[in-house]
């Protein structure tokens, strides 16, 4: 049994969607702390790793007032580690003892206690020029004398061991600069503290790399300054404050450091664990704050090789999570960083990833998430079809399809993976292989479901199993046996089929026809106020529609365009059901119209001799104009 995880406090929300991990205290939460515990003296350094102090993690416990009269004669030294309330806590066993914080806590509140003619209770106040410039100063000199005494005494550690101390401290002393980045933040790069504390990612004790890391990592924050009382005058100067910062720690090669860093540090040790996630999230403020970055970071740094690596880990954990998920960022909208994945078999780690989630759910929500971004980065990565090639090399088909037979989690997945891979000319042999594989009847099923509003997960279904049939319907060759085989999926039990793509497109078109009132009342609202509307309004209008109900309807007048034309028996019974409704097949040439009028074309599709998606429509439109 692990005492700690009974004592473990349980994790508060956050207001941002970045992800968190419970820091070492701020400078206000460890003066409330002392408020409430009375810190006592300051213990002596702590045991060394790799010849320097180590940082371990703080132990968490409940601080109650206690009586500070202790009997006479009782000497406060014979404490352990000098704690002065070690008897304050202590129960009948013996178990509990101590004020509440440990060594390092104590030393943080030490150095504001203990020199308050260098006005660091007015640092923390109020961060000011002065008070940065103070903060800055310390941090310099402690780093100048701890380099100092390492050069001096290399191979003995007893006589660096205070100066790393304070080093330590200083550090940590840093992080309240992020109050004031409009202040604090020219002052760093005009000072040279950057390239100092830059400097320190190699220093020979991890728990200072560990530091560093994790002051860049508030400094960086996308959140820096913002209790500001005047947010919106403030937002500018915040954002060019920070662009100052983040273009000073890339002209000193931080991105290369702090992956060559994450080698370094061994995740089994707690605190190495932390500065591992304050790496990833440091990546992820860089990327949040210039998204071209990612290219920069797949490109100069080993970090893809490291993602990879991470996520193939047996045990779930934080970090692995982090590292699903940097990787899903990277690839978002990047040619070239999908392509690097392809070369580094990326293609083939993500299948090896998500076959585990074959037979089994994932075990909490972390491991869902994680499980979700592997899916979504497999989905990016497919967007090229140079890895289609790759994904159906390595028998991605074979497992999306067992993973459809399967009734978990990753069901859902597996069909907008196929969406993805099927799409397109590139997809044609993804296609082929889907219906070898039998794909056909455990897709229909999900397809036959019950439709339901309220259920975001079986709409996404439905719509990503259109896609799939339309990929089929557009990629299949004319008279071969797939194709026959897909044909009749829409005959069979007197066209059941058939009629739930008309149910499905029914519904589009209710949402569609709500989406359209909401346009028109935008529209008066714009003729009454005399403005024009103009290319980029009809543009944002024309994608309103498509989430409101035109894609989907789209992609099933495609497909019943589709069966119409190829089998007689099917067309009449569309053009008899949509009398019942009092609609023809005009109405699903109208939606092919719109759909052609606004489809992008490939470019690498003119040089090729299969149809265009275009020419595709053109010809369906004018056989159904002919019926």
């Amino acid at each position: 049994m692990n005492v700690d995880d009974i004592f473990k406090m349980p994790k508060l929300p956050v207001s941002s969607n970045k992800r968190r991990m419970p820091d070492m205290p701020t400078p206000d939460m460890l003066k409330k702390m002392r408020m409430d515990a009375g810190a006592g003296p300051s213990s002596e350094a702590s045991s060394t790793r790799n010849g320097a102090p180590a940082q371990g993690p703080s132990r968490a416990a409940t601080v109650e007032d206690v009586d500070e009269e202790m009997e006479d004669g009782m000497d406060r030294d014979f404490a352990p580690g000098g704690d002065a309330d070690y008897f304050a806590e202590e129960d009948e066993e013996g178990r509990f003892f101590g004020g509440g914080l440990s060594r390092e806590q104590k030393e943080i509140l030490n150095i504001f206690d203990k020199d308050v003619s260098e006005g660091v209770h007015e640092d923390l106040e109020e961060m000011n020029l002065p008070a940065a410039r103070r903060l800055l100063l310390r941090f310099e000199r402690a780093e100048m004398k701890n380099q100092d005494q390492r050069s001096k005494y290399p191979d003995d550690p007893t006589k660096f061991i205070d100066s790393e101390a304070d080093l330590d401290l200083a550090l940590k002393a840093l992080l309240p600069l992020a109050q004031a980045p409009t202040i604090a933040y020219p002052e760093l790069v005009s000072s040279g503290a950057i390239a100092r504390l830059i400097g320190l990612l190699s220093h020979e004790n991890a728990d200072i790399v560990i530091d560093v890391v994790e002051v860049i990592h508030e400094l960086t924050d996308e959140d820096v300054g913002n209790e500001a009382e005047d947010e919106e005058e403030e937002e500018g100067k915040r954002e060019e404050a920070l662009k100052m910062l983040m273009e000073g720690l890339l002209e000193n090669s931080i991105l290369e450091l702090l992956v060559d860093n994450l080698k370094r540090l061994n995740e089994a040790e707690e605190a190495d664990r932390q500065g591992v996630f304050h790496i990833l999230a440091i990546f992820e403020n860089f990327i949040a704050f210039k998204p071209e970055l990612s290219s920069l970071l797949m490109t100069k740094t080993k970090i893809l090789e490291w993602l990879l690596t991470r996520i193939q880990a047996k045990e779930h954990d934080d970090n692995r999570g982090y590292a699903g998920e940097l990787l899903s960022i990277l690839l978002q909208n990047n040619r070239e960083n999908r392509l690097a994945l392809g070369k580094q078999d990326g293609i083939e780690v993500m299948l090896k990833v998500l076959s585990q989630y074959r037979r089994r759910d994932p075990v909490d929500a972390e491991e869902t998430e994680f499980m979700e971004n592997v899916f979504d980065t497999l989905c990016s990565a497919l967007g090229e079809p140079e890895n289609k090639k790759l994904f159906l090399d390595s028998e991605g088909v074979d497992l999306m399809v067992l993973m459809l037979k399967e009734k978990k989690q990753s069901r859902s997945r597996s069909i907008k993976v196929l969406d993805y891979a099927m799409s397109g000319p590139a997809g044609t042999q993804c296609c082929e292989v889907f219906v070898e594989a039998l794909g056909l009847k455990t897709l229909f099923s999900t397809f036959m479901g019950k439709l339901s509003k309220k259920n975001k997960t079986q709409t996404e279904d439905i719509s990503h199993t259109l896609g799939i049939v339309a990929s089929l319907f557009s990629n299949l060759a004319s008279d071969s046996a797939a194709r026959i085989r897909l044909l009749a999926k829409f005959v069979e039990n007197t066209y059941e089929k058939t009629d739930k793509l008309l149910e499905i497109r029914d519904a589009a078109q209710g949402r569609l026809t709500e989406t359209e009132k909401e346009i028109e009342q935008e529209k008066k609202g714009l003729e009454a106020a005399g403005e024009e509307v103009d290319q980029d309004t009809q543009e944002l209008w024309y994608l309103q529609r498509l989430d409101g109900g035109l894609f989907t309807l789209q992609t099933v007048d495609y497909i019943l365009a589709w069966v119409a034309m190829e089998d007689d028996g099917i067309r009449a019974h569309i053009q008899t059901m949509l009398g019942r409704r009092d609609k023809s097949l005009k109405d699903i040439v109208k939606t092919l119209e719109v759909y052609r009028d606004n489809v992008d074309e490939d470019p690498s599709a003119k040089d090729s001799d299969e149809p265009t998606q275009k020419e595709i429509l053109q010809h369906l439109i004018n056989f159904l104009d002919a019926c």
